[in-house]
């Protein structure tokens, strides 16, 4: 009998983990919510959640003694997965209530959306509720736009995502850039993947079917990656 795929969510105080952990189960995962090294070191996959501010989870995962263990992870070839603000932190810095340090493991920024507004005017920040992701634009002329053989596989250009969130990442390399969002007068990386990394803004938990596709496509992914044992 084939083992279903397991998947650690680290836990460090700031996250919507039960709602993550029952998308991923649903999706045939083994999901465990954990903070500790070995259990984490243990399964096949590992997923970095969060919500809130970005300094707060930063020292949370200093605390844990789990930056460089996550920095470690990237370099290797199980998949990372990043959610919100999951995303953020795999980034070099953020300026989120201030300068702060972040993973490293993407090159680039986390910028606050400043005064975004479209036709009808200005537009609330946070961003909070559905919009679009697209497989490419004028700004990000290199991103990727073959969806295929990732998480993003079978969802359709242009499909609403759940997001909640008041600062997007800003990746210095276009061709990692897997969909991109357009809120106002920004359009920003809302989706990247690097090689066992795979990172998105919004919350497919809460994204309805299609969200729980990438899911089922995560796990396709990490069963690939363990050569389905």
């Amino acid at each position: 009998m084939t083992k279903k795929p397991s998947i650690a969510i680290i836990d460090f105080g700031l996250g919507n983990l039960y709602s993550i952990k029952q998308a991923c189960n649903w999706a045939g995962m083994q999901a465990v919510i954990s903070s500790d090294l070995e259990g984490l070191k243990s399964t096949d996959a590992l997923l970095l959640p969060g919500v809130g501010s970005f300094g707060k989870a930063m020292a949370a995962l200093e605390r844990l003694d789990l930056v460089t263990f996550i920095q470690d992870y990237s370099a290797g070839d199980k998949p990372l997965i990043g959610i919100c603000l999951g995303m953020q932190l795999f980034m070099s810095s953020s300026e989120e209530f201030g300068q702060h340090r972040g993973l490293g493991i993407i090159a680039g920024e986390v910028l606050r959306f400043e005064h975004p507004s479209d036709k009808h005017g200005t537009l609330k920040v946070p961003q909070i509720g559905w919009n679009s992701i697209y497989k490419r634009s004028e700004q990000f002329p290199q991103a990727s736009v073959n969806w295929n053989h990732s998480p993003l596989a079978g969802v359709d250009d242009g499909v609403p995502m759940y997001f909640v969130h008041s600062y997007f990442v800003k990746p210095r390399e276009d061709a990692i850039v897997s969909s991109v969002t357009v809120y106002g007068q920004y359009t920003y990386c809302s989706s990247l993947k690097r090689d066992n990394l795979f990172a998105c803004q919004f919350h497919p938990e809460r994204s309805g079917p299609d969200g729980l596709k990438i899911y089922c496509n995560i796990a396709a992914w990490i069963e690939e990656t363990t050569g389905g044992i």
